[in-house]
């Protein structure tokens, strides 16, 4: 079975799942060939007894349009995890997180779904995207950031801090990244 490369971002209210909350998250499942196959994402009440980080919650406070964007249609979440699990296993392939960065974005996505669903499909599968980027540009890791990769890397997608949007600009970096990998290679 083909890989599917689940491109997520998540938007939280601090920094570690369990004494903060994930306040949204976007996926969006891409074929190496870049094709989107499909999104998923979904806006969540915060976690009984979690509270906000207060620096997070100051960052939040220069973000009123993304904030907005990710309090409205709350869902408990274990029902958007489960609808999400269910997505997962609808993928036409095996799921690979993918991320920037992803050692965040993993933790969050991967606790909640252990925590309210019992259950991960990507198991330990995650591709971090800036790491990819270090391998490809032959740098260092901090040397790797978005500012010094090539420009024909990007599409012109936006980045709002709304996780939906962030996941598909994400997903389409990731997927022209692999591209360059394989001229590469020939």
């Amino acid at each position: 079975m083909a890989e599917i490369y689940v491109s997520t971002d998540v938007e939280t209210d601090g920094p570690i799942p369990g004494p903060h909350s994930m306040l949204s998250f976007g996926s969006a499942a891409y074929r190496a060939d870049k094709q989107l196959v499909a999104t998923f994402s979904a806006n969540l009440h915060t976690l009984e007894g979690a509270q906000a980080d207060p620096q997070t919650a100051h960052w939040w406070a220069t973000q009123p349009e993304a904030w907005a964007a990710c309090r409205v249609d709350l869902q408990p979440p274990q029902q958007a995890m489960l609808a999400y699990l269910g997505w997962l296993k609808s993928l036409p392939g095996r799921p690979v997180f993918v991320g920037y960065p992803v050692a965040f974005d993993f933790l969050f996505v991967y606790w909640y779904l252990i925590r309210f669903t019992g259950e991960s499909p990507f198991s330990h599968s995650a591709l971090d995207i800036k790491t990819y980027a270090m391998a490809l540009m032959k740098s260092d890791y901090r040397r790797s950031s978005k500012r010094n990769m090539p420009k024909a890397w990007f599409d012109p997608l936006p980045h709002t801090h709304v996780a939906l949007d962030d996941a598909i600009a994400q997903g389409a970096l990731f997927c022209n990244m692999l591209r360059a990998n394989q001229v590469a290679e020939t």
